[in-house]
């Protein structure tokens, strides 16, 4: 009789330890459990840690709702201003509703990232090259709200997307470097233009200045001299005045010839002083 009940109890508990480890499931922090009972959803999801199925009878499916960091493939495409592109992008995503994502979703993650491909071959025709390549942030955005949208029916969350890289045509790319050229310089003769006008008009005010103050353009070559002995040992140099250059022109040019004098007729009263008897008519 002992005997018996001895093994009744051992046989019960290795059903029961049988049946504990068949319906023993472990939830880690970073997911959580959807059982299903017989095909259909039962109850809420289960949280993290030790908890308890009917073996056989239930099936614990986990979702793990860590960020998902999803690399999207190289996308080409004729952007608004006929532009050929590739960009490539990354998407972070997580599942905040794990029922959602298990039941409204047959593979979340291959749904996002067909979705993520379709809306960036979306935003590629919708925007110019210059916004693929400076303006950034207001594409990741766009991007980022037409993914989302149809994913918050899924219990997935867009945490952030951000576009790579974009490629352009080797063409395109040696278009831009003479664009680039081009503009660096024009605004190098823009600089040279407005740097060549402030210096004429300083140099304006300093001509003023010295032709109210004679002295100091007697100043100004004497500096010169010690500046270029400075440099050049050899050199000899000699300050010739503009005056004196303009003196020695001045007396090259010949000197203006008086006008041949016309003979004035003589008057009468000078003529019967004389006598009266000289013709009145003027010669030759």
């Amino acid at each position: 009789m002992v005997d018996e009940l001895l093994t009744a109890a051992v046989t019960a508990g290795a059903a029961g330890t049988a049946y504990l480890a068949a319906a023993a499931r472990i939830v880690k922090q970073y997911e959580r459990g959807v059982v299903f009972r017989l095909g259909r959803l039962h109850g809420d999801a289960r949280r993290p840690g030790f908890t308890l199925i009917v073996p056989f009878v239930d099936r614990l499916r986990k979702v793990n709702l860590q960020i998902v960091t999803m690399p999207v493939p190289a996308q080409e495409g004729i952007t608004r201003d006929n532009v050929t592109v590739r960009v490539d992008a990354v998407v972070y995503f997580k599942v905040v509703d794990a029922t959602a994502a298990i039941v409204n979703v047959e593979d979340y993650r291959f749904a996002v990232s067909q979705m993520a491909q379709t809306s960036l071959r979306s935003i590629i025709g919708k925007s110019d090259l210059d916004d693929l390549l400076s303006n950034r942030e207001k594409l990741n955005q766009g991007l980022e709200l037409m993914i989302d949208s149809p994913a918050v029916g899924w219990g997935v969350q867009i945490d952030r997307v951000e576009i790579k890289d974009v490629s352009l045509p080797d063409t395109m790319k040696r278009s831009m470097a003479r664009q680039a050229e081009a503009d660096r310089e024009r605004r190098a003769r823009i600089i040279n233009a407005d740097a060549e006008f402030q210096a004429s008009k300083k140099l304006a005010e300093a001509a003023q200045q010295m032709a109210e103050t004679p002295s100091a353009l007697q100043l100004r070559l004497l500096q010169t001299i010690v500046a270029v002995a400075a440099e050049k040992n050899s050199t000899l140099v000699l300050p010739f005045p503009v005056e004196l250059l303009r003196f020695l022109e001045r007396a090259q040019q010949p000197a203006p010839t008086a006008p041949e004098q016309t003979p004035q007729p003589v008057p009468e009263h000078a003529l019967e002083a004389r006598g009266g008897t000289e013709d009145r008519t003027p010669g030759p």
